[in-house]
């Protein structure tokens, strides 16, 4: 039986472990890279080792960014009365790509899930709590994924922002409507759809 030699297979397990990459599509990529030039390998090595060596967190929303605060929380322009919630980096990038979205965003880092050992003190919930204290009215938009996970986060927020110990005023909480189907992920949603979801959003 043919094997592959050692530093192709590592690739391939490698490339494997990716989501959503089977061990065909690992294979397939690994020997992509082995037709390139040594110019482009070393540039596609470089980059992922440079990925998490070179990447900052905002300390203000959290998303993934060059500079600290990031481009968005650092605009002057920007309505920072105005905070959309979402799960990942990924769905920043979904939101800002609509024209009519304006305000700033604060990244929870996932979502509220117990099956996998994740509850609120292991998310960015308290950090946002803390933005929402002082004075001035706000609005939060909820957009977290329209999943049971996503919808137990929402409630939870929303709550939590109710509730009379916290020191937050003046939060008008909404949620995303309904254009966003069942179970899918923000950051797949289209332009359109999600225009129309953050037109529609409902206090929560």
């Amino acid at each position: 039986m043919a094997t592959l030699p050692k530093s192709v297979q590592n690739l391939i397990n490698e490339f494997s472990k990716l989501p959503g990459i089977g061990p065909k599509s690992a294979s397939r990529l690994a020997f992509y890279l082995l037709r390139q030039p040594d110019i482009d390998v070393q540039n596609f090595s470089a980059a992922v080792m440079n990925l998490q060596k070179d990447l900052i967190y905002c300390s203000v929303c959290f998303n993934m960014a060059d500079s600290d605060p990031c481009k968005i929380c650092g605009d002057a322009k920007r309505d920072h009365n105005l905070i959309c919630i979402v799960e990942d980096p990924l769905d920043v990038v979904a939101m800002d790509q609509i024209a009519g979205f304006n305000g700033v965003y604060h990244v929870l880092g996932g979502v509220i899930s117990p099956l996998d050992g994740v509850g609120p003190d292991n998310l960015k919930i308290a950090e946002l709590f803390q933005r929402l204290a002082g004075d001035g009215e706000k609005e939060i938009i909820l957009a977290t994924n329209p999943s049971l996970e996503g919808e137990a986060t929402a409630m939870y927020i929303a709550k939590q922002v109710k509730n009379q110990n916290l020191k937050v005023k003046n939060v008008k909480v909404t949620r995303l409507a309904r254009g966003l189907p069942q179970g899918a992920d923000l950051e797949y949603a289209d332009e359109f759809t999600l225009s129309k979801a953050l037109e529609g959003r409902r206090e929560y």
